[in-house]
């Protein structure tokens, strides 16, 4: 009996140490303002999840373009580091939703989602950039 209560406390422990270590990662939905705070962070990574036609319309300054729906897109972010910070968005917020939770998958752990994309943060009156200016 006794070994049966000490096996039962091992596998509690084991178990609740596993959740504590997987509540670690998180993906934040961001404001604009909030957003704009944490890409002055230092090792922080910006990410345009958007096709590189959308890209070409406008982006938020600093950010990569890595296509979401690209059949290269795991690969992509694999070579991102996953230990630190990223920020994504896409045009409205359904492409980086799905990328946040594909990029929890893959082990990345403070993952921050710009609320209703570049969508809402242009008609917010926050610049864009066009690689022709």
């Amino acid at each position: 009996m006794k070994q049966l209560i000490i096996v039962l406390l091992l596998v509690s422990a084991f178990t609740y140490s596993c959740k504590e270590e997987a509540t670690e990662a998180s993906v934040k939905i961001v404001t604009a303002e909030e957003m704009k705070e944490l890409s002055k962070l230092e090792d922080v990574q910006l990410l345009d999840v958007r096709t590189p036609e959308e890209y070409a319309i406008g982006y938020i300054d600093g950010f990569k373009n890595i296509d979401f729906l690209s059949d290269s897109f795991q690969e992509d972010i694999e070579k991102l580091d996953k230990s630190k910070p990223v920020i994504v968005y896409c045009k409205s917020g359904g492409r980086s939703g799905r990328c946040s939770a594909l990029m929890l998958e893959k082990g990345f752990k403070k993952i921050y989602d710009l609320e209703g994309g570049i969508t809402k943060w242009e008609s917010e009156g926050n610049p864009i950039k066009k690689d022709s200016e």
